[in-house]
């Protein structure tokens, strides 16, 4: 029984480690480590394989993602403060417990198709990275293996450029799967040893050439953009006080900015509360103040704010020229769920309250759009959809040249937006692109396409800035390929066993 209660403890315990490699704590060292111990015992502990991956799987998404308990208290929504509490622990509970039933799938094939070193490990790297594609597919995604490294690890990022995140999770769990094998196998640990050393150096020194590479950026292709931070509470962003506040703070922000030069100015998701309409300059719109100020100094404007009607609605960004007209239309892909929409709402639309004051269905954007600007074709993310690096290729496989990255961000701890920024830093680099970071209340910044973060905003504090950035047209081998190297562990999975599975029988090669 103690045996059974120590290797659910160290399990549990492993994954805390991994936890820790994200924001707040960001030890990225840790990722390099953490997995080795469950997959340890995943041929030493006689626990039942699911529970010792869902034991891991919580102890890394209930630590990465406690800052989900920020929604906390809501009572500027008209929650009580104890239906406040409990619906923001059930939300941080549910979203762990779904990472933690992905770690223990993994955790029940490499326990299943128990194999001898080598093949061992590739099945292990081969069956992460699958499921972690398998997830990717569904709503609710964020904690991969690969944000653990951003924005610090550099180097290791770069893989992105050849296939993504796959490239930096492959590295991540092949590392640990022959530190397991090292601590397995004393006849093979020598040669494990040597193989982990080699995986990490050689796959850092592979990042490390990407890394070195000269951006080579044309002067003929800059432009000055600039960023508002708005600083505007989620208490009282959606109603009449926010919108003043906002419309005040954002029109200030935009001729400030205008006055320095810039050719556009990005706002954050949402900075207008409002529905932006035909009529949004006359002297009648709310929303006229800022909408006249862009007349006035004729600079474009990324204008995030909500198109549609009370009744069904979308999150936008808004290309707005200098002219006051709509050039351009981007809407939000990727809702949260519950946060956005209700999933299976004919269901559990009559029982679960949704996380927002706007009595209204969000509906989601085409999912193959194209946002024109003056200044070039860009690609956008809104909030949550910068965890999707599909969602990001696609936009620069059909020509974007910059990325524009939205969010609101508000009512957290300061680990989730330092966490989506690591987000954000990881598509600048499988992109090759120059990423303009817009955040309500932080971290706005820029970021250049080695991942480089040239300026970061304070937490909660209204800010605006200008920098030189530039459009590109370069395809990195993940934008023109895709995931291609899911595909080659898969196959080389498939022929490891193959050629075993003659001679091999599926007991355990590492029991004493």
């Amino acid at each position: 029984m103690k045996t059974r209660s120590f290797s659910l403890l160290l399990a549990l315990l492993s994954g805390v480690a991994m936890g820790c490699s994200v924001a707040p704590v960001e030890w990225w060292g840790f990722a390099w480590i953490a997995l080795a111990p469950l997959w340890v015992l995943l041929y030493r502990s006689p626990l039942n394989p699911l529970g010792l991956g869902f034991a891991w799987g919580v102890g890394f998404h209930g630590v990465a993602l406690f800052w989900l308990t920020g929604i906390h208290p809501m009572t500027w929504m008209g929650v009580p403060w104890l239906a406040s509490l409990a619906i923001a622990v059930a939300c941080w509970m549910a979203v762990t417990v779904w990472g933690a039933a992905w770690a223990a799938i993994w955790a029940a094939i490499v326990s299943r198709y128990r194999r001898n070193g080598f093949t061992g490990i590739l099945l292990g790297v081969a069956g992460w990275c699958l499921l972690d594609a398998i997830w990717q597919l569904t709503p609710l995604w964020w904690s991969s293996l690969a944000y653990t490294q951003s924005p610090h690890n550099l180097a290791i990022l770069h893989l992105g450029q050849l296939s993504g995140i796959t490239a930096v999770t492959a590295s991540v769990v092949a590392v640990n799967g022959c530190l397991a094998v090292a601590i397995l196998s004393e006849k093979r640990r020598q040669l494990a040893v040597m193989a982990a050393i080699a995986t990490f150096s050689i796959s850092h020194l592979l990042g490390f050439y990407l890394y070195s590479r000269p951006l080579n950026d044309s002067p003929n292709l800059a432009f000055r953009a600039g960023i508002i931070q708005g600083n505007v509470p989620n208490e009282i962003k959606l109603y009449r006080e926010g919108l003043i506040r906002a419309l005040e703070g954002y029109t200030r922000g935009y001729e400030t900015l205008a006055e320095t030069g810039v050719d556009a100015v990005l706002t954050p998701e949402t900075a207008l509360p409002d529905f932006w309409e035909a009529d949004a300059c006359l002297g009648d719109s709310p929303l006229a103040h800022l909408c006249q100020a862009i007349r006035r100094w004729e600079v474009t404007a990324w204008v995030g704010t909500f198109q549609g009607n009370l009744r069904r609605y979308s999150n936008s960004l808004l290309t707005v020229t200098g002219e006051g007209e709509v050039f351009s239309r981007y809407d939000k892909v990727k809702l949260v769920p519950l946060g956005e929409y209700i999933p299976f709402e004919s269901v559990l639309g009559s029982v679960v309250n949704r996380l927002s004051p706007l009595q209204a269905q969000m509906v989601p954007g085409a999912k193959h759009q194209v946002f024109e600007t003056p200044l070039g074709r860009a690609i956008v993310g809104i909030c949550y959809e910068s965890a999707f690096t599909e969602h990001f290729r696609r936009q620069a496989a059909r020509g974007g040249d910059f990325f524009l990255s939205a969010a609101n961000n508000a009512h957290y701890a300061p680990s989730m937006p330092q966490q989506h920024h690591a987000q954000d830093v990881m598509r600048a680099i499988e992109l090759d692109r120059w990423g303009i970071r817009a955040t309500n209340t932080g971290y706005s910044a820029i970021v250049d396409p080695h991942g480089r973060t040239l300026w970061k905003s304070g937490f909660n504090v209204f800010a605006t800035h200008a920098e030189t950035v530039y459009r590109r047209q370069t395809r990195t081998l993940y934008v023109r390929w895709g995931d291609w190297l899911l595909w080659v562990l898969l196959g080389m999975a498939a022929l490891a066993v193959f050629r075993d599975k003659s001679s091999y029988k599926n007991t355990n090669p590492y029991k004493n």
